[in-house]
């Protein structure tokens, strides 16, 4: 049985949410986070501009990141299994 179909896709040129500009960014705290995500590639750096636009939520999720990711218990090489896990088994191909 062959069935027709259409498929949309919207590419989009920019972000919905802006990254934070770090140059606009004065708490020293919070420039440490977006500094060390560029440096470091992890969290993502685009993730990280996005939470600076609530410091709350930059400093809780960094500070978590870095007990966990950072910090942890688990070997690295564990952490990196779990993820290529969770991307597949939830099909994700980024």
């Amino acid at each position: 049985m062959n069935s027709e179909f259409e498929v949309h896709v919207e590419v989009m040129a920019m972000p919905r949410i802006p990254y934070v500009d770090p140059s606009a960014v004065a708490d020293p705290e919070i420039l440490g986070y977006l500094e060390r995500a560029r440096r470091e590639g992890t969290p993502r750096p685009e993730s990280q501009a996005i939470r600076a636009h609530a410091p709350g939520v930059i400093r809780a999720f960094s500070q978590a990141w870095d007990l966990t990711f950072r910090h942890g218990v688990c070997d690295h090489r564990i952490k990196e299994l779990c993820r290529v896990y969770v991307s597949k088994s939830i099909e994700c191909e980024y």
